[in-house]
């Protein structure tokens, strides 16, 4: 799978010609979760990577570093850290992407999310930057099962709990948005002005995909679903901030409210091929011990 993955993108560069081939292209959150696929995959298809992170002098709450980062680059991708729909999120793409084609960094990419209603100020925000604007917006990705918190309640405790009760979402291989990102980077004005809407290959609830782990795993793992009020409550006993939680817990009572069950035909659209299997993630991550204790 990651050979093909591979080819796809390195074809779509050949295909658009040198000058694509010399691209320099700027990942913020390089060294997150979808930033490093993204960057993974732009070298892997001949492209000039410039990491963006607080690792490497870049910081999205602090203007000052923004120029550094993307003087001369051709592209960017642009993942904002918290949340693409969280408070600040407009204002920051915004001014950042503004910063971007005021130096000449035209070629923009938005990471979005499928239905999240708070997103779409940001969005409109990247549109009236001026740039040459691509927005991908992703189903609720299979590596959150793998990176970050979700992974370290199944690991510890062999227990999910999460505010989504029976609602069905095709989750998306983090791998497939970094195919795309590259490919739209790396086929000319072909994507450019457009909105790709990704998703997995097929529908699953969360108690299903935890069901699947534990599968592969060996191991009894559950999951529990609970109110969106006590699950931001548990955040903030956790210690984190409550106008933190405040936002993600709104963004979580609409954006698992059902509307995203659905599929979307993004990845065959712009790879010409399927979305890679949940089934097929999780045994990748099973073989790596992700969820050993």
């Amino acid at each position: 799978m990651t050979n093909t993955a591979g080819n796809t993108t390195q074809n779509a560069a050949r295909n658009a010609g040198r000058n694509t081939l010399a691209m320099t292209v700027v990942v913020t959150g390089a060294s997150g979760r979808t930033g490093s696929r993204v960057a993974r995959a732009a070298e892997a298809a001949g492209l000039t990577v410039r990491a963006a992170s607080r690792a490497t002098g870049f910081d999205w709450w602090d203007r000052s570093t923004w120029a550094d980062t993307l003087r001369g680059a051709d592209a960017a991708y642009l993942a904002h850290p918290s949340d693409v729909g969280a408070p600040g999120a407009a204002e920051a793409v915004g001014a950042l992407a503004r910063e971007a084609v005021g130096l000449g960094v035209r070629r923009l990419v938005l990471l979005s999310a499928r239905g999240e209603d708070q997103a779409l100020p940001t969005e409109e925000a990247l549109h009236a930057s001026g740039a040459d604007w691509t927005v991908v917006r992703a189903a609720w990705f299979a590596q959150n099962f793998s990176d970050g918190p979700l992974v370290a309640e199944l690991r510890e405790s062999g227990e999910l709990v999460f505010p989504a009760d029976e609602v069905r979402e095709p989750f998306l291989d983090v791998r497939d948005i970094a195919d795309v990102v590259v490919a739209a980077l790396t086929s000319g004005d072909r994507y450019v002005g457009r909105t790709l809407t990704l998703s997995g290959a097929r529908l699953l609830t969360f108690g299903e995909a935890v069901a699947e782990i534990a599968g592969a795993t060996g191991r009894p793992l559950t999951y529990r679903a609970v109110s969106t009020r006590d699950y931001g409550e548990a955040l903030v006993g956790f210690g984190v901030p409550p106008e933190e939680v405040a936002g993600m817990t709104a963004i979580f009572d609409t954006l698992l409210d059902g509307r995203n069950a659905h599929l979307s035909d993004g990845v065959r659209e712009v790879l010409g091929r399927a979305p890679r299997d949940f089934g097929d993630f999780v045994r990748e991550e099973a073989a790596a011990g992700t969820w050993k204790v």
